[in-house]
């Protein structure tokens, strides 16, 4: 799955700023990194945080995405 198409899903489902990468390289498909600011994760746990991204992601954790490696921010801790 292209990095820009992950970005997408997590921009559109939680109101967020995202930016994915291929973790290994330009030809590794399915194995990401992302950073992900959302003020949907405020007063949440990091695995809360991280669980809100797989759901938004949904059925593509599954297919598409081998590993996806994540750091979260709320905007008041990525601006900080």
């Amino acid at each position: 799955m292209d990095p820009s198409e992950v970005e997408a899903l997590i921009e559109s489902e939680l109101d967020a700023q995202a930016e994915v990468r291929r973790a290994r390289g330009e030809h590794d498909d399915d194995h990401l990194t992302a950073v992900v600011v959302s003020p949907a994760f405020e007063g949440e746990s990091l695995v809360a945080q991280h669980q809100l991204v797989y759901e938004a992601l949904g059925e593509h954790m599954t297919r598409d995405i081998h590993a996806l490696e994540l750091k979260t921010y709320t905007p008041e801790e990525y601006e900080g």
